[in-house]
């Protein structure tokens, strides 16, 4: 029998839950931004339209499968499905180890119920947004946390299963 890889989501967010304004991160950790490199290297990663036309390309290192209504989009370089459901079949047959769901909030969303794990940098802050994390109160477990600081803001980055 085929092993099912793990799905997880990966974000930083405000005490808000906030991830996102004008399609831009609200927060803009470089050690966060080392962790989410290091973490999706080598492993697909799910994003809606929106979340990926604001990182400007296809992150390098990472197959990207792009989520969208518009049956017309197309984007060099990336896989382009339209459900979530079809987005982590796709990501399956590239990987047996792990598949990252990289956002915006409609996606992690959609992805909430297929997902294993949360890999969370939480941030002691809350900034306003105009795009959300959704509610992740069933993850209750926490496997890892490390609390850390930039600047003067506290954040954690944490890792919680159901």
């Amino acid at each position: 029998m085929q092993k099912q890889p793990q799905i997880i989501a990966i974000a930083a967010i405000g005490k808000n839950r906030g991830l996102g304004k004008d399609n831009n991160l609200i927060y803009k950790i470089p050690e966060d931004m080392k962790h989410f490199r290091d973490a999706t290297l080598g492993h697909p990663i799910i994003t809606g339209r929106k979340n990926f036309e604001s990182m400007g390309r296809a992150l390098p290192g990472r197959p990207t499968i792009v989520v969208t209504r518009d049956t017309s989009y197309t984007f060099e370089g990336v896989t382009v499905v339209h459900t979530i459901e079809d987005a982590i079949a796709k990501a399956q047959e590239l990987d047996q180890e792990k598949i990252f769901i990289i956002g915006g909030g409609e996606i992690y969303k959609a992805a909430l119920p297929y997902t294993d794990t949360l890999d969370l940098t939480l941030i002691d802050d809350e900034k306003p947004a105009d795009v959300f994390f959704p509610d992740y109160s069933e993850f209750t477990k926490v496997i890892s946390e490390e609390k850390k600081e930039h600047e003067g803001t506290s954040y954690s980055f944490v890792t919680l299963t159901r």
